[in-house]
């Protein structure tokens, strides 16, 4: 404006509402009242969970995995290698030079015999549980089939599916190997069951164990990567809380992040827990085919009663830990 005119130019003036009402600390308040309002409800769901943790008892539990072919399959397994390292210990104890000259009495013949036939008849029943298991990869890879076959395809209103044979090519190598190991185990029971001969069931069994035995290999591998992966995300997160300890931020200064950090660590270590179990079980199941296998002689009915023990423990326990985690879920949401 010119400041020859009637009307000067107005000098500016510094705004009450501004410096009053929309200060930054009315932003900061904003954001401390919603990282408490957070933090509370964090708080809150951890307590909720932690008394629906408390409440599941472990019969519970147990109802929910014996509802399942796979957990009956579990328990069975259990009961039938605990009963062959139970024969393994009495024979080797019979066997020892001070109860060699000793004879044997009628019931305890009696009884080697009964558990013999129970360890078998376990066996035969934990393969009838696990009848026509190809079907979860079997979904799995006609879930592909839908995805179209080219990006023109995709472009129409009706996506050509690709061809079967295309998909099951293109599937996963642990899809297959599964795949392949369902429809073997099935083609053995089918000849314990008298459908099919005694020759192709042998080979189906064979078949199924070399299945069992690249699958295990594939899965030490997923695990030793999904392992490294876990410890560098735990060394983030150390990381993290270390530089946190440094600048001097309390609980009350950074309490979100801080706790977030935790938690993640927290979550990080119970999956290698896991994770670790896993790859025993692995270890357990390598030794176990191997001597299916390569017909290994040397000890080999101690082994594999000892490495299937082991391995139906920790694939129980994992197994537990999941219905019970899905339980403490479904019972948090009604507290």
């Amino acid at each position: 404006m010119n400041p020859l005119s009637s009307h000067p130019p107005r000098t500016p003036r510094v705004s009450v509402v501004s410096s009053h009402v929309y200060n930054s600390s009315v932003y900061e308040k904003d954001e401390v009242s919603s990282d408490i309002g957070a933090e509370s409800i964090d708080e809150e769901d951890d307590e909720r969970m932690k008394e629906a943790e408390r409440r599941i008892r472990h019969e519970e539990v147990w109802r929910e995995i014996v509802l399942t072919s796979n957990g009956r399959d579990k328990a069975f397994k259990i009961i039938q290698y605990s009963i062959k390292v139970y024969l393994l210990f009495h024979t080797s104890v019979t066997g020892s030079r001070l109860l060699r000259k000793s004879s044997k009495q009628h019931w305890e013949q009696e009884l080697v015999k009964r558990l013999t036939s129970a360890a078998s008849g376990l066996s035969f029943s934990r393969k009838c549980l696990l009848l026509f298991n190809w079907l979860t990869p079997l979904t799995t890879i006609l879930a592909q089939q839908s995805v179209p076959f080219s990006d023109s395809a995709a472009s129409t209103k009706s996506p050509v599916p690709r061809p079967f044979l295309h998909t099951v090519l293109n599937a996963p190598p642990p899809v297959l190997l599964e795949l392949v190991n369902a429809i073997s185990d099935d083609l053995y029971t089918l000849s314990l069951l008298g459908i099919l001969g005694k020759r192709s069931g042998d080979r189906a069994a064979r078949l199924s164990d070399w299945c069992w035995f690249f699958a295990t290999l594939v899965g030490l591998v997923e695990n030793s990567v999904e392992r490294q992966m876990n410890g560098n995300l735990q060394h983030e997160a150390q990381s993290r809380l270390y530089k946190e300890s440094l600048s001097g931020a309390t609980a009350k200064s950074k309490p979100t992040s801080t706790k977030v950090d935790d938690k993640e660590l927290f979550r990080l270590q119970k999956q290698d827990y896991w994770l670790q179990l896993t790859r025993t079980k692995l270890v357990m199941d390598l030794i176990f085919v191997s001597y299916d296998i390569f017909r290994f002689k040397r000890a080999r009915d101690s082994v594999k009663a000892i490495s299937g023990l082991i391995a139906a423990i920790l694939s129980t326990a994992k197994l537990y830990d999941r219905h019970k985690g899905a339980l403490t879920k479904a019972l948090g949401v009604t507290l």
